[in-house]
């Protein structure tokens, strides 16, 4: 156990002094905020000229007056059509807007004319403001007043609440839960392939440099693959700590410096005494979902994510670090990372296609169960709430892979690690793990 902990020491100094380190893991925080500044520095701008964005409207029909927004003046004239689009060529307007005769029931041949390719959400503007006048208009000549029906429409907001076993309610809603988990699915995936290429890179350099046989005259292959993944782990998981603390210190500032407040200050300035109401409606869309997210579990949620953050990478690493012993340069180890990967891709679509869309099915079930995919699908899962015998199963499972793949990556070790300059393939891999 000595020994173990002397790699795990090694690797994890001589990778947390070098200046790759120090840089990555200083200036990685301040990127993802820069970005975020950026992002909002342009938003910002575009916000205060959106006010400029001028449409002309032709329409022949002498119907359609829509009302101007902020973001959007419609301008009306008698203009052609060659006169309106010499406004846009100019600069003088940002679009132009011709309506020609049309049928109500079947309106056809609107176009909009613009110097640039217009977004979605501009068209769909444009469409929704005519769709909206069509129906007054329709509805007026029904003889019905569109103002009647407009009363009537009514917004309906459906507040999810789940009940635990002790009757108590908490509110939850499905956007809130989503981004959670795909936000905790893709660092766990990301972490597993980037560090677990570092153990493999590892391997394969003191491999090709023969300090290895140094070490396996004083360490059992065993000890040393352990001590290096985990080793390497402790790495991974100290940078990722402290680009946690840093990110979130920034962003704090950043958003400060721009007048906005992250959401754990806007859910506190939200809140009000009467907690036991799922939902205030003076705070409107966004304290729903402030609410939602003081009612989540987050000491669970993050408990869970650093189980599944360890044991995935523990479970990959372990393979990592025998395909790096197997071989004697990167380019080598190619063919032998696609039956790693497969696994991850599943479980990276799977995410997506229907842990994400659907927690509660069952091929979300069995992609959170199986060891192989369970550390990305269950954080999926997480978010929105797991049963306790589905996470205890998974959890059990996923640490009997764990010892499962280090065995089967011992055997390989063992013999691969000494291995110079011979072709390896499948079938030696077979009878390394038979022999050894």
């Amino acid at each position: 156990m000595n020994k173990i902990l002397l790699v795990i020491k090694r690797e994890y100094f001589a990778r947390v002094k070098k200046k790759s380190f120090l840089l990555v893991t200083l200036l990685t925080p301040l990127l993802f905020p820069s970005i975020l500044g950026v992002f909002l520095w342009i938003a910002m701008n575009e916000r205060e000229s959106e006010a400029l964005r001028i449409i002309e409207v032709v329409d022949e029909n002498n119907l359609f007056r829509m009302e101007s927004s902020d973001q959007y003046a419609f301008s009306y004239s008698n203009r052609d059509r060659e006169e309106a689009k010499d406004l846009v060529k100019s600069g003088d307007r940002y679009g132009f807007l011709y309506i020609p005769k049309i049928a109500l029931d079947h309106p056809s041949g609107i176009m909009y004319y613009t110097d640039k390719n217009p977004s979605m959400a501009m068209l769909a503007h444009l469409e929704s403001a005519l769709k909206r006048k069509i129906e007054e208009i329709r509805l007026f000549d029904s003889g019905i007043d569109p103002n009647i029906i407009a009363e009537l429409r009514t917004n309906v907001y459906v507040q999810a609440v789940t009940l635990d076993n002790a009757g108590e309610e908490k509110a939850s809603n499905a956007v809130v839960n989503y981004i959670l988990g795909f936000i905790a699915g893709i660092l766990i995936y990301m972490f597993i392939f980037i560090y677990g290429n570092q153990i493999m890179q590892g391997v394969i350099e003191e491999k090709s440099s023969r300090i290895i046989e140094i070490l396996i005259s004083s360490i059992k292959p065993f000890q040393l693959m352990t001590g290096k993944i985990i080793g390497i782990g402790l790495v991974g998981l100290s940078q990722f700590l402290i680009w946690i603390i840093l990110i979130s210190g920034i962003s704090a500032l950043v958003m400060g410096y721009f007048g906005m407040m992250m959401p754990q200050q806007q859910a506190l300035e939200m809140s009000n005494p009467n907690a036991g109401q799922i939902l205030e409606t003076s705070a409107g869309e966004m304290g729903q979902y402030l609410k939602v997210i003081q009612d989540i579990d987050f000491f669970k949620l993050v408990l869970t994510f650093v189980f599944y953050f360890i044991g995935g990478y523990l479970l990959y690493g372990a393979f990592f670090a025998a395909i790096g012993a197997a071989v004697d340069t990167p380019s080598d180890a190619q063919q032998f990372m696609f039956p790693v990967t497969i696994p991850l891709i599943v479980a990276y679509f799977g995410l997506f296609v229907f842990v994400l869309d659907d927690p509660n099915s069952n091929i979300s079930f069995w992609l959170s169960i199986i060891p192989f995919t369970s550390p990305i699908a269950m954080m999926g899962r997480a978010s929105y709430g797991v049963p306790f015998f589905d996470l205890a199963l998974s959890m059990g499972l996923l640490i009997l892979g764990f010892f499962f793949t280090t065995w089967m990556a011992g055997k390989i070790y063992r013999i691969g690690i000494l291995v110079h300059g011979s072709k390896v393939n499948y079938g030696t891999l077979w009878r390394w793990l038979k022999t050894a």
